[in-house]
């Protein structure tokens, strides 16, 4: 007599043992505890620049593009987007997980940022670059 040959005689007797495994599976899955959440930091280096009266090309050409490459030295980039429109420029440089945006470089700070920069003609300096960094949410389920 095998230990199958009980449960093909007594299918109720296999039902219950299944729905009790069941249950307590359930139990044990609601009741288990999270002892620690990892540290993760994700910094988000928007830098927006504004020169007023400018058309996409000429923002891309002369502001988004030297200021990509500038950006784009300091440590810590992961990767880098950008956005030109009319009289606006905004790059978006995502550093890297668990990077500290304080130790990305100073090369990140406006005023590095426009010093880099070899215009062809003053005119062309942007009118204000604003530098933002921000840490995107990272939302958690559980069960």
């Amino acid at each position: 007599m095998n230990l199958t040959d009980i449960f093909i005689r007594r299918p109720v007797l296999a039902m219950v043992i299944s729905i009790m495994l069941l249950v307590l599976g359930l139990r044990s899955l609601v009741s288990l505890p999270v002892l620690q959440y990892p540290r993760t930091e994700n910094a988000i280096v928007t830098v927006t620049t504004s020169y007023y009266g400018a058309d996409p090309d000429i923002i891309a050409g002369f502001i988004t593009t030297p200021l990509e490459t500038v950006i784009a030295e300091a440590n810590g980039i992961d990767y880098i987007s950008s956005i030109s429109q009319n009289g606006i420029s905004t790059i978006t440089a995502n550093l890297r997980l668990n990077f500290d945006p304080n130790k990305a470089s100073p090369k990140l700070m406006p005023k590095s940022i426009r010093l880099s920069i070899s215009y062809p003609s003053p005119k062309l300096m942007p009118k204000s670059i604003r530098l933002s960094i921000s840490y995107p949410l990272i939302h958690s389920v559980r069960f």
